[in-house]
This record gives structure tokens, sequence and C-alpha cells, in this order.
């Protein structure tokens, strides 16, 4: 057996990163028993992470993001030592792609390069709003693409992008553990109807432009509206609405508790470039998916079969009435989601092909 591939990994955010857990960790054990050791260096840790969409304490964000822009320089002698370095999204939270310009261009290890939101997409955060825009370098995605060896994209809209800088592009989207993302047991105790939805407080207002809907559908039915991670209480007349907070050992079971998954989204440049994630955690747990039919979504949820794409406000209404007054539609939608995720989006299918691209990417 030969020498291990020795991989660093150069990413924003720790495991309670979204993108980073999913995109890269969740990997890991694949790749160590593959011959692949993957070293992950995240900018900031898991203590600031948590704060840092807080409101508050500017100045002490901006010395510690100083700090670890800093260290994040040790990074560039330290891939010296590696056969491939991967970056998600970007090696730094802010400023132009110094990093990954060293690394390339000056230690010249190959570099592949991850990203699975439209990013290269101007972007005012709903948290830090315009001035975090620009401190964000918007020309930095494509200045990483370009001098990249290899590059992931995590949705076909993102990979059509990349294909206009980079002729080594490969698709894989953003999946889930199968062995561990799972169906509630069956024959639990149920009560009303639960329509869930999980997400940020910066996907939230997604979720209130559907409000007309939920409460013209609980005028019809009697239901219970789950909201996890909006970052609020959520009140929505004449509905009973439960608000939970998102955490890393909670978010199984919260999905586990609907009976049916919302994902509302509006159409625009940054969310064309979305992964649909939302869609494969709620068919991953063996529920129906109602979507908005928005970028990679479209490619995810099978209208009629794991799912509904409805496109107005009727159709929303009529989708999500006919999934609560039919049990049976309920469980076969979920089951076939179920099987659809197992196919196409667990890490046990889409793990072979990311060790393949950075194998590929070091010889």
């Amino acid at each position: 057996m030969g020498a291990p591939l020795k991989v660093l990994c150069l990413a924003p955010y720790p495991v309670e990163g979204a993108s980073a857990r999913l995109r890269v960790l969740q990997f890991l054990p694949y790749l160590r028993e593959h011959g692949v050791e993957v070293t992950y260096r995240p900018f900031m840790d898991s203590e600031f992470f948590r704060g840092f969409y807080r409101p508050g304490r500017t100045l002490g964000k901006a010395a510690y993001l100083a700090g670890a822009g800093v260290r994040r320089l040790g990074d560039v002698g330290r891939a010296a030592g590696h056969d491939v370095v991967l970056v998600h999204r970007e090696a730094a939270l802010f400023g132009p792609p110094v990093i990954e310009a060293l690394i390339a261009r000056a230690v010249r290890t190959p570099m592949v390069f991850d990203f699975d939101d439209a990013i290269h997409v101007p972007y005012v955060s709903p948290t830090f709003g315009r001035a975090a825009s620009l401190v964000k370098y918007p020309q930095k995605t494509p200045q990483i693409v370009r001098m990249s060896r290899a590059v992931i994209a995590g949705n076909r809209n993102l990979e059509s992008y990349a294909r206009g800088l980079n002729p080594s592009v490969t698709r894989i989207p953003t999946v889930v553990d199968t062995e561990i993302v799972r169906p509630r047991a069956a024959g639990e105790a149920r009560g009303p109807v639960v329509l869930g939805w999980m997400g940020t407080h910066s996907t939230y207002p997604y979720l209130e432009s559907l409000f007309p809907v939920i409460r013209e559908v609980a005028r019809r039915h009697p239901i219970r509206v789950r909201v996890v991670g909006a970052g609020r209480e959520v009140s929505i007349p004449g509905v009973e609405v439960e608000s939970l907070p998102w955490t890393l050992e909670t978010e199984l079971r919260d999905l586990q508790s609907f009976d049916v998954g919302l994902y509302p989204i509006v159409e625009d440049r940054w969310s064309l470039g979305k992964s649909g994630y939302k869609a494969v955690q709620y068919m991953a747990v063996g529920i129906p998916a109602v979507c908005s039919p928005v970028g990679a979504t479209c490619d995810v949820v099978r209208d009629g079969v794991d799912g509904f794409l409805p496109t107005t406000e009727e159709e929303w209404v009529e989708r999500l009435c006919a999934l609560i007054e039919d049990p049976a539609l309920r469980r076969r939608m979920g089951e076939s989601g179920r099987a659809r995720v197992e196919e196409g989006y667990s890490v046990a299918g889409q793990a072979p092909r990311l060790r393949a691209v950075l194998e590929e990417a070091a010889n």
C-alpha cells in the first residue's frame, strides 16, 4: 500500500458551519479509510463562530478576524508539506485571494476549489450590510477558479459558471450521510400534521413570504408549523407555530418531527446558485418536500413523485392540502424521496468522486 495522499483543507468555518460540515467534514471518514489524510484548517474557531452572526462586539470581531488573517499565512507554509490543497469557498473571510495565490503560484501545491453557493454574485449580508460586501472582495471567486488545478461545483448553475473560467470542473451535489440521517421510527403517535421548515436567520424571509399560504391552509385544516433556526420567535396569526433554535445535536430529531418539509425561495442570481440541500434533508428523513422550483431544487425533487414544486400561492395551498388530507400520499412520496437520496445524494455515493478529483489533481 502506497503512502497516503496528504490534503490540506482551508475553509472559512468550523464544524458548526453547514457548508464546511456538508461539503468537507462528513467525507473525512471515507477519505481516511481510502488512503487520503485531510488536515482541516478553518479560518474561525467554534467559539468565535457561535457569536459571529449576533449583533454587537464589532471591534472585538474585527480584531479576531485580523488575527485570523495573520494566522492563515502560516497555512501557506503548511501547503508545501501536502500533495493537494482543497479550498472550500475561500481561505480567508475578507480581501483578495492572497493565500490562494501564494499556494498556487509561490508554493506551487496543486489546488482544488470547492463551492456550493453563488459566492461570485454580489450579496448584501442581512447581518453586516453593504460594508461587509466590500470587504468580501467580490472578484475573489473567479480569480480562485482560474488559478485552481480543478474545481468542484455544488450544482448545475455553478458548474456552468466555473466552466467558463476553468476546463476541469466536477459537479458534486451537497449530500447527507444516509447511515445517520434516516426516517423516524414507524408507528409513533402523531397529532396534527406538522409542516416543518429548517433554515437560518438569513433564509427566514423566504419562509415569511409563505405566510399567506400557511394561513389559508390552517383555515382549512388543523396543522402545526414547526420553524427551526429562524433566530427569532415566529408568529403567524391563526396558526399554531413552534419556534425552535437550530443546534447540531437536535437537527436530525427536529427534521424527523416534520410530516411535510417546506422550502420556499425567491428566484434571483443568488438563489439560483443554491444547492437544494433543504430538499435533500427532507427527502432523506422520508417526508415530501414542497419547494419553490428554483435552481438545483428542480434537479433534486421530481414534481409529483418526491414532493411538489408549486409556482403560485394557489398551487402551494392545493398541494399542501392534498398532502394533509392523504397520509398514503405522504408516505409514497416520502419513500420515493428517500430512495432518490440514497441513489444520488448520499455520502456513500459521492465520496468516491471527491476522492478521484483530489487524486487526479495531485498527479
